[in-house]
């Protein structure tokens, strides 16, 4: 069990952080060509960037804490945090009309309950 929380916290982290840093280095013009991209035209730059910033301290907080055992509680709590920004996800995406990348959204919800759920109750990183 443990190792698959690894790996799907692994997986996690990377696909935050590359998400995030696209939001965050990408211009926001740019962002909305790109396919699955036009949901960032209802938003400001500024919540993009923040949007961007939000995710690569989820995926760094998934990882970290536990790496160096420096408050790992912070890890179930980072998830608790990916899975709020992929719940408004889904419900931008179900806004637009556009049921895949909304499915893609609550699969990585999921992925991430997983991970809260499995660090805060049986392969918890406390006691």
């Amino acid at each position: 069990m443990n190792l698959a929380l690894w790996i799907v916290t692994g997986l996690l982290a990377a696909v935050f952080l590359l998400a995030g840093a696209t939001k965050l280095f990408i211009p926001r013009e740019k962002l909305a060509r790109a396919p699955g991209g036009g949901w960032v035209e209802d938003f400001g730059a500024g919540f993009v960037k923040a949007l961007g910033a939000v995710e690569v301290l989820g995926a760094v907080g998934l990882v970290l804490p536990a790496v160096l055992g420096i408050a790992p509680v912070l890890v179930p709590l980072a998830a608790v945090g990916l899975m709020v920004v992929m719940a408004g996800a889904a419900v931008v995406t179900f806004r637009r009309e556009e049921p895949l990348h909304a499915v893609l959204n609550l699969a990585y919800l999921a992925l991430a309950a997983f991970v809260a759920w499995g660090r805060f109750g049986p392969e918890s990183f406390v006691g």
